[in-house]
């Protein structure tokens, strides 16, 4: 019998209950890929990160990302809740600024923001920003997405975007549209297998003041029906308003995304597209985290 030190935190958020869960697993160097499947399944939240030694000179650890159904290459919230998890309860803080994490999607440097000795946020850069064309019916996406035809915003195009995996971005004219969306999950699921598509991530500019965009993310194909906060999908979407021209090409611009308000389960990113002087940007995505749940698991 082995014992596997296993916690829960709340990502994109700094209060209990809200943002998203990730599960953490510190021990996994010993696992097998069977084995952090099962203990996925078993945490049954959206994804579950686990830290495994590296031997890389330039990579900290290696991560794996499990969803309870199958493992994928990168995972944003989960890695803010691990790093955030490493600089405050494993107190690396105290002895550097960062970790570089080495992921199936290539490496992800992760640093920590801190005043008065405290992390407020942390902060990770995605893989450079694609983007690919997209072309689908609209009745068809009204009916599958659950969002009317009329309310979906011709003003920007959909396509595909990706800063780890591939997210289909829907525009949508109102946050009111995407909270009343209710998707045909069976259809979406079928739908993005096809097309090797991670997650169907409406978005809409908003009037607020607390932030920028309003998004939610449906996940089916990869065993979740809904993301709360998702970090690859809207790191991946700054790239895509980046390299269509949405938002500036020539300076950085620093966006306030909210997600997880439909579910209870509301959050924040701080997401910066930064211009490095060739075609592609920086994405950095950032956030807080609360540790919720302290655990160990017996295998």
């Amino acid at each position: 019998m082995r014992t596997i030190r296993v916690y829960h935190v709340d990502a994109f958020t700094d209060q209990p209950f809200t943002g998203n869960t990730a599960g953490v697993v510190l021990d996994a160097e010993h696992l097998s890929s069977l084995e952090m499947q099962q203990i996925a399944r078993e945490l049954n939240l959206s994804e579950s990160v686990f830290l495994l030694p590296s031997d890389q000179a330039d990579i900290d650890y290696k991560v794996r990302y499990f969803t309870p159904t199958e493992e994928i290459p990168f995972c944003g919230h989960a890695t803010i809740g691990l790093t955030w998890l490493l600089a405050t309860e494993l107190g690396l803080s105290q002895q550097q600024d960062g970790v570089v994490l080495g992921t199936q999607a290539g490496a992800i440097p992760v640093v920590w923001h801190q005043q008065d000795g405290k992390i407020q946020r942390v902060e990770m850069t995605q893989v450079t920003p694609q983007i690919q064309p997209f072309t689908i019916d609209l009745t068809t996406l009204s009916a599958m997405i659950g969002v009317p035809v009329d309310a979906i915003d011709p003003a920007y195009p959909i396509q595909l975007a990706h800063t780890g995996n591939w997210h289909l971005l829907i525009p949508v004219h109102t946050q009111q549209a995407i909270d009343q969306a209710n998707p045909d999950l069976i259809a979406l699921s079928q739908h993005n297998r096809q097309h090797q598509i991670a997650t169907t991530h409406l978005y809409t500019f908003t009037p607020h003041q607390e932030y920028d965009l309003y998004t939610r993310d449906f996940a089916p194909a990869i065993g979740i029906a809904e993301d709360p906060v998702t970090g690859a999908a809207n790191g991946a979407l700054a790239g895509f308003l980046y390299l269509n021209g949405i938002i500036p090409q020539d300076r950085t611009t620093a966006l306030q995304i909210a997600q997880g308000h439909a579910i209870g389960r509301p959050g924040l990113l701080y997401v910066q597209a930064i211009s490095n002087g060739v075609d592609t940007p920086i994405i950095k995505v950032a956030g807080a985290a609360t540790i919720t749940i302290r655990g160990e698991l017996s295998i």
